[in-house]
């Protein structure tokens, strides 16, 4: 399939090509991560190989073409939030597309998207205890990779780290600001981020890029490259954690294990960190969240009455009274 987008005014320039070439030019006109521009791209693909099985022109569908699409994805039992998702990205290519005059409009904008609610999460988190024999599971593990499996496990639980920040970080990223070892890398959205290293991370990256550092014959501060490596030296990826932490947790009893994810880890960051009171905006900032309902939404805990700032000023108004 071959598009050809006319040039709209003096700077922008026409795109001749076939889809593929011009969703990279879509994407590359984006601030993404990598992680984001693979799943665009797989969104992207899927609606155009569901076109053509159906012989619809995709720079002249309609609502109604999107709608039958999305019914179909549904009917893959695929989660609500998955179909939004895909559908925002299917909906930012037709933005692109509408742009530079390719298309008349954005079809998906009309289109019947499921309802997400803003402070409802699919994601499976845990408990602080529940984390704490995650880590144990992964201390209690021997062999080659097990120093490897421990540091990349506590990045995940003490830093509340997207799994795709996790894998793109690079020895490089390391460093010290005033006294705190930290970390340094580019986030979703491409935002700089920075984040300060636990101890107990600290010496877990250390213990494993020693070990790294003996077995490639060098110093550990004469690294570089990818933060974690497979045996061979790539770069170790989102699949391979995926399958790690679903290992540890049935190594350590947790329920529900087959449907947990390095995610998980994310959503007990932002419940533990809450519910041990620290506030709202140092949450959204160490996450790295553009939106606070974003945050509030991985606070699994908010409902707890526990919580309740009824009691926060009825204890206040106690104090000032005296009684």
């Amino acid at each position: 399939m071959s598009f050809l987008v006319p040039r709209q005014q003096p700077g922008v320039p026409a795109i001749a090509g076939s889809a593929e070439q011009v969703t990279e030019a879509w994407l590359q006109n984006r601030r993404l991560s990598e992680h984001t521009r693979a799943a665009y791209r797989r969104d992207v693909g899927g609606w155009l190989a569901w076109c053509a099985g159906r012989d619809v022109d995709p720079l002249h569908a309609s609502f109604l073409d999107v709608n039958a699409y999305a019914r179909g994805l549904e009917a893959r039992d695929l989660a609500a939030t998955t179909v939004a998702r895909k559908l925002s990205g299917l909906s930012s290519w037709y933005d692109f597309l509408a742009k530079l005059r390719a298309v008349d409009h954005n079809p998906v904008g009309g289109a019947d998207r499921p309802y997400v609610a803003r402070d409802h999460s699919a994601t499976i988190g845990l408990s602080p205890e529940q984390v704490d024999a995650l880590l144990a599971a992964a201390r209690a593990e021997t062999g080659p990779a097990a120093v490897r499996h421990r540091a990349a496990l506590t990045l995940l639980a003490d830093l509340g780290l997207r799994v795709g920040e996790l894998v793109s970080l690079d020895v490089g990223d390391l460093g010290v600001e005033r006294g705190h070892r930290s970390l340094r890398f580019i986030g979703k959205g491409g935002r700089h981020r920075r984040r300060a290293l636990t101890p107990d991370a600290a010496a877990a990256l250390d213990a494993y890029l020693a070990q790294r550092a003996a077995a490639e014959g060098t110093t550990a501060d004469r690294l570089d490259g990818p933060l974690l490596v497979t045996a061979a030296g790539a770069r170790l990826d989102r699949h391979a954690m995926f399958r790690l932490v679903r290992r540890l947790a049935r190594e350590a009893g947790i329920e529900n294990w087959a449907k947990l994810s390095p995610h998980s880890l994310r959503h007990s960051f932002a419940t533990t960190a809450r519910s041990e009171g620290v506030p709202l905006e140092d949450v959204q900032d160490a996450m790295g969240h553009a939106d606070p309902r974003t945050t509030r939404r991985y606070d699994r805990d908010r409902y707890n009455l526990d919580r309740d700032p009824a009691y926060t000023l009825a204890a206040a108004r106690v104090r000032r009274n005296g009684s």
